[in-house]
Parts: structure tokens; C-alpha cells; sequence
């Protein structure tokens, strides 16, 4: 089997699919591995450490199974990334499907079969595999260092001889992995942390990070993991308690995504109101369209006095390690359903994982949400 990695064209986009460690074991399985030249340039990966690892550097796109980070879009020159695969080819990337489903609609015409790495069941059998997860990680630990420097004061209470500096007080909203790990970098540079999450079960692992829990009496578990939209009611209360919390805070970091994909709406205007001049709200669901109102994703802009940074695909800007964990889940994927004897991606519509996270097969589109999402962007 041809395994092929191209060059991401997302702008801003530094990671890539395959790192030459994991390229490496995919070549030790028995593939052929072809990287396109200047693939993994951004990561910090130079094309000689690809050839190393046993690669060939050439075009990607007659591959029987690609590789990327993004979904399929137009490359420099006009052509479309979902045109140029092979028709019967393998696409396995974080396709986030229902952002994009007329990219998905392109695909099937192609007779792709699409995986998508952010649909992969969160079952400890996939757990290896969950792009979602291990770039949520970085989300999480840079999003705080960007509060950090944003902020006009220290993190850490502070003693010195011209007197003491109080310990800032962040507030994390959304316990899942990028909130976990907010609170825990927060914690160790010093600072005072509350958090909350719609699901009350996370208190533990938001009390195991350093942080106190802060909650409202509801529960919206939507299955998998990830947390579900509240009704109207809940969100009134949820609004009230995040409006008397975020007063007192120095810095907010919203981390809130339904389904691991889109942005609930939770920090209103007048909600950054009350918040003191200098504050900074560090909304990381920029991604998904944003948790703050005032948010707009790609840009940090100040109103009443708070800076709210939105930033994207924050994962990017530590491109080694993201891309160094993006490939192992990859490889793990692959090698799940290798067939040694036939060297090659054994497909198999039965299997939970595959079922799970499989856009397009046989010419159509097999993803329940995605197929929605189509219904939804037509006129």
C-alpha cells in the first residue's frame, strides 16, 4: 500500500500528518511511504529526516491512503485537495465534517472513503487514536501561556521588598481535555484557579488538576465524553452563576464545545462588564465559532477594558509536538487494522471505530450529522 502525506495548505498551518518517527514504523509494516517535498518544513521535520526513515519525497496524490491534518480544500493554483485524490483512495485526517459538508459531498462523488480522525469513538480502545484529544492538550497549555502574557500582572502572589503581589484568579469553563490541562498549567504558574463544567461527574478531575469546582445543579452528559446543549432554562441559571464568578476574575479561559466541534455561546456582553478593567478572557473556542459574544476568532480586541483573545488552531503554534502527537494517533489508527500478509488497510464497516468515524464510503456519505449539516447549507 501507497501511503502519502502532502503539504498542508490551511493557512496558518505548520503541522503535518506523519513525522519521521512515525514514518518509520509505517515503513518497518511493509507500506511505501511518500512524503511531498517540504511537508513537514514548518514542523521542524527537514525532508532528509524523512528519507531516513525510509520515505520517498514525490507527488502525494496517487496514494492508495493519504494522510493529512485538515480536511480537503482548493490548493494554491485552484485545484481542490478532494479532486486530486485517486477515485477509491483512503483520506484519514481531522475532517471536522460538519463544518465543511460540501467538501465531504466532494469527496464521496470521488469514491473516497474518508475517515475522520475527530469522530473516532472516545472508547479506550481508540483512545490512542483521538486527534481531538492530544491536540485539545496543547489548546489547553498554550491558551493559558497567552493569557498569561496578556495579563497586566503576575500569576504567582509575589513578595518583595517594595511589597506583595496578589496570585491572579483564573476561571476555566469546560472540564474536558483542554480545560483540564488549562487548569493545570495555571496552577503551576502560580496562579488561584476555579473552574466549572455542565457535567457535575468532572468535579474529581478538576479538583485532581488544582482547581476548585464551581457548578450548577444540571446535567447535560451527551454520551462519548463530551457534553451536551443545556435547555433553556439551565443555560439562564448557568448564565447567572458564570455572571456572579467571572466579577471577580483576572482571567477567564472558555474551553466549551458541544460534541467536541461547535461553541456554545456563554460569556455575553454584559457579562464582560462586570469584569475588571485589565481582565483578559482567553476564549478557546475560537475554533468553533467562539464562547464569548464579543469574541472574534483570529483576533484579540478589548471591550469595557477586557481583552478577549480568540485565537485559532493554537495547536499550530507548537507545530513538533502537535504534529509528533497527531502522527502517533495516525499510526495507531493504521496499524489497528493492518493486514501484515497483504500490507495494506484492512476496511471493515463493522468495526465500532471505523463505523464511528467514517464520512464517505461508496460513493456517498455515511455520517449521520454530516449528512444534516448538508441538508441544512442548502438553500
Amino acid at each position: 500500500m501507497k501511503i502519502a502525506v502532502p503539504v498542508e495548505v490551511r493557512p496558518g498551518e505548520n503541522r503535518v500528518a506523519l513525522d519521521p518517527e512515525s514514518c518509520r514504523k509505517l515503513v518497518q509494516a511493509g507500506a511505501e511511504v511518500v512524503v511531498e517535498p517540504g511537508a513537514g518544513a514548518r514542523a521542524f521535520f527537514p525532508d532528509e529526516a524523512y528519507r531516513q526513515a525510509g520515505a520517498a519525497l514525490g507527488e502525494p496524490w496517487d496514494a492508495d491512503l493519504v494522510l493529512k491534518v485538515n480536511g480537503p480544500r482548493e490548493r494554491p493554483g485552484g485545484a481542490h485537495e478532494a479532486d486530486l485524490l485517486k477515485p477509491g483512495a483512503i483520506l484519514l485526517a481531522s475532517l471536522f465534517p460538519t463544518r465543511d459538508p460540501a467538501a465531504m459531498e466532494r469527496l464521496a462523488a470521488r469514491g473516497v472513503t474518508a475517515f475522520s480522525t475527530d469522530c473516532i469513538p472516545r472508547t479506550t480502545r481508540a483512545q490512542a487514536m483521538d486527534t481531538l484529544s492530544s491536540q485539545a492538550n496543547i489548546t489547553g497549555y498554550k491558551g493559558v501561556l497567552l493569557g498569561a502574557a496578556e495579563f497586566p500582572g503576575y500569576f504567582p502572589l509575589f513578595m518583595t521588598a517594595a511589597g506583595t503581589t496578589p496570585q491572579a484568579k483564573v476561571f476555566v469553563i469546560g472540564a474536558g481535555v483542554a480545560g483540564l490541562q488549562a487548569i493545570a498549567t495555571a496552577r503551576r504558574l502560580g496562579a488561584s484557579v476555579s473552574a466549572t463544567d455542565v457535567r457535575p461527574e468532572v468535579r474529581e478531575q478538576i479538583e485532581s488538576v488544582g482547581g476548585k469546582y464551581v457548578g450548577i445543579d444540571v446535567k447535560a452528559q451527551a454520551g462519548g465524553g463530551y457534553a451536551a446543549e443545556l435547555s433553556a432554562e439551565d443555560k439562564a441559571l448557568q448564565a447567572s452563576m458564570l455572571a456572579a464568578h467571572c466579577a471577580g476574575m483576572d482571567v477567564v479561559v472558555t474551553t466549551a464545545l458541544i460534541g467536541g466541534v461547535f461553541a456554545p455561546r456563554l460569556l455575553d456582553e454584559a457579562i464582560v462588564a462586570t469584569m475588571r478593567p485589565g481582565s483578559v478572557i482567553v476564549d478557546l473556542g475560537a475554533d468553533g465559532g467562539g464562547n464569548c459574544t464579543l469574541s472574534r476568532p483570529g483576533e484579540t480586541v478589548t471591550a469595557h477594558g477586557v481583552r478577549i483573545l480568540a485565537p485559532l488552531n493554537l495547536p499550530a503554534t507548537l507545530p513538533r509536538a502537535a504534529s509528533t502527537l497527531f502522527a502517533r494517533n495516525l499510526l495507531n489508527f493504521v496499524l489497528a487494522f493492518w493486514d501484515k500478509e497483504a500490507r495494506r488497510l484492512r476496511l471493515d464497516p463493522e468495526d465500532d471505530i471505523q463505523q464511528g468515524c467514517a464520512i464517505t464510503r461508496d460513493g456517498g456519505i455515511v455520517h449521520g450529522p454530516t449528512l444534516k449539516a448538508l441538508e441544512r447549507s442548502r438553500p
